[in-house]
């Protein structure tokens, strides 16, 4: 069944949940609106994503150094309480999304995040690339559209399916960590070292 963006925008306002998770929902419950809003709410992404305006100071500088010794990535992310800052719920969380940069090699944390100019150049290279294909304009900027959320996906953290469960992104992970530990939770920052570069 296909879902339009319609009704994925409906269930976002609804719910204030992200817009792929209203999408998975929609798609689960074949598009009904009540059931995907149930299924949202079992999830927990609903409660987490009510949490999102409240400020978030608290939290930890992770740290992670590959065993060979040549990456190495060190995160700030913040919570709302000192308490949940030291549960093992959010530190797994935070060993977690090291390890996500050490592996994936994100560049930003969300796609807000990256810079207007790269984006253009990337939609230059895409149009480029869909300009032979004879395909009027309105196909042509989907086509853009799509390769421009693949790279999103490649580069953004949120946006990254995470390495351990590939069915799931790194927002879903931090989403149900929000529903669980009842607190907002903010990827503030990163860097990540590889010997050589």
């Amino acid at each position: 069944m296909s879902i339009s963006a319609k009704l994925v925008k409906e269930l976002r306002d609804k719910t204030t949940a992200g817009m792929m998770d209203c999408k998975k929902a929609l798609t689960q419950t074949n598009g009904d609106l009540e059931k995907a809003v149930d299924y949202l709410r079992k999830k927990g992404i609903q409660s987490a994503s009510s949490k999102f305006g409240r400020k978030a100071s608290n939290g930890l500088i992770a740290s992670y150094i590959h065993l060979n010794g040549k990456v190495g990535v060190l995160l700030e992310i913040n919570c709302e309480t000192d308490f949940v800052a030291k549960t093992p719920e959010f530190n797994e969380l935070a060993k977690n999304i090291t390890l996500q940069i050490a592996a994936s090699n994100p560049k930003y944390i969300k796609r807000e995040e990256v810079p207007e100019e790269v984006v253009s150049k990337e939609k230059e290279v895409y149009y480029g690339q869909a300009e032979n294909l004879n395909k009027p304009q309105k196909v042509l900027d989907n086509i853009v559209e799509g390769k421009l959320n693949k790279y999103f996906k490649e580069i953004c953290l949120l946006e990254q399916e995470y390495i351990r469960e590939p069915e799931k992104t790194v927002n879903q992970l931090v989403l149900e960590a929000i529903a669980k530990l009842k607190e907002n939770i903010i990827v503030k920052r990163f860097a990540r070292f590889k010997l050589g570069e």
